[in-house]
């Protein structure tokens, strides 16, 4: 009996560690990189920048904020240099910093190389990228669409700094490799089909992602959108996401078209200004003065897709210290 006993640790011990080894050394896969040359354009460089800028709003994470400001603007002179920390203290598996993504850095990276961390969340090296970059869901695109972002990403100024590197803590150092997959681009969809258009604009905004609260970093199931997702604030407090399904009590049910357009663009209007924000007061991750550069028409289709939602009852208080 002593023996089958051992025989059977002994297998599952083997086994176990040929399953840690294949994950660790064969993965990520997400197939060859494509062979790509993208051709710049003033129209691609301007969708691009659009892009980058106020729906996928890569600018943000990969860029430096001003926390002591109202919702954390862009500190001038920082566009794309990386270097922004997710770690243990905001509820991260490990310590993950956002890449230098000037051509300082991504100068020798081809364009499908580029392509693919994108859209597979792969590096030039082979490693796979935690999706606090939303691969998974940039994956979904339209494939011109992320083009376009990269012909953005080129022209951008040179900036020299030194990211360290990101690393994940166990399990997640091996979790990691099984995350990145092969992307299935999307033809965007006309422009007259409010709904449709509006929900990829919605998945390429990666609103789900912060207006949904998680447990060990999948969405509760049937509290979709409902808001509650904590973000610790390098100011202090923690800010709550809002419930954005149709409840109209502890949701966006009740606002009109108008209402929540004007939401957005008065954070681009010309009297606004960035209010300054002390220790442990009220603050928000959500990059308003970024969204709210969306064009009006795109954002009245996100409002028309959001209409689309269940409505989901769940109170959320917004800051809590």
């Amino acid at each position: 009996m002593k023996k089958i006993i051992k025989g059977i640790l002994l297998f599952l011990v083997v086994t176990v560690t040929a399953v840690l080894l294949y994950v660790k050394l064969a993965l990520p896969n997400v197939g060859e990189t494509e062979y790509l040359t993208i051709k710049s354009s003033a129209s691609r460089l301007e969708r691009g920048k659009y892009l980058a800028n106020n729906v996928c709003v890569c600018i943000d994470c990969h860029s430096t904020r001003n926390w002591n400001e109202f919702s954390g603007p862009l500190v001038e002179g920082t566009l794309g240099k990386g270097g922004e920390v997710f770690d243990q203290r905001f509820g991260f598996p490990g310590s993950f910093y956002s890449k230098n993504i000037t051509p300082s850095s991504i100068g020798d990276w081809t364009d499908g190389e580029v392509l693919r961390a994108i859209a597979s969340g792969v590096a030039k090296d082979g490693r796979a990228l935690f999706p606090v970059m939303p691969h998974p869901r940039f994956g979904k695109m339209d494939k011109e669409d992320l083009e376009s972002i990269i012909v953005y990403l080129r022209s951008l100024k040179p900036i020299e700094n030194i990211v360290p590197e990101s690393k994940a803590d166990f399990p997640m150092n091996f979790i990691i490799n099984t995350i990145p997959k092969e992307p299935h681009f999307s033809k965007k969809p006309d422009e007259s089909d409010a709904v449709a258009y509006g929900g990829y604009l919605f998945n390429a905004a990666s609103c789900a992602e912060c207006h949904s609260k998680q447990e060990k970093g999948k969405p509760i199931a049937g509290m979709e959108l409902a808001g509650g997702f904590e973000f610790p604030m390098v100011s202090g407090g923690t800010a709550l996401s809002s419930n954005i399904t149709q409840d109209e009590v502890t949701g966006i049910g009740k606002w009109s078209e108008e209402d929540f357009v004007k939401r957005f663009k008065s954070y681009t209007d010309s009297s606004y200004v960035s209010a300054k924000v002390s220790k442990g007061n009220f603050n928000t991750v959500m990059p308003w003065t970024m969204y709210g550069g969306m064009k009006e028409q795109d954002l009245k289709a996100i409002y028309a897709y959001l209409k689309t939602i269940k409505p989901i009852k769940n109170s959320v208080v917004k800051f809590v210290n």
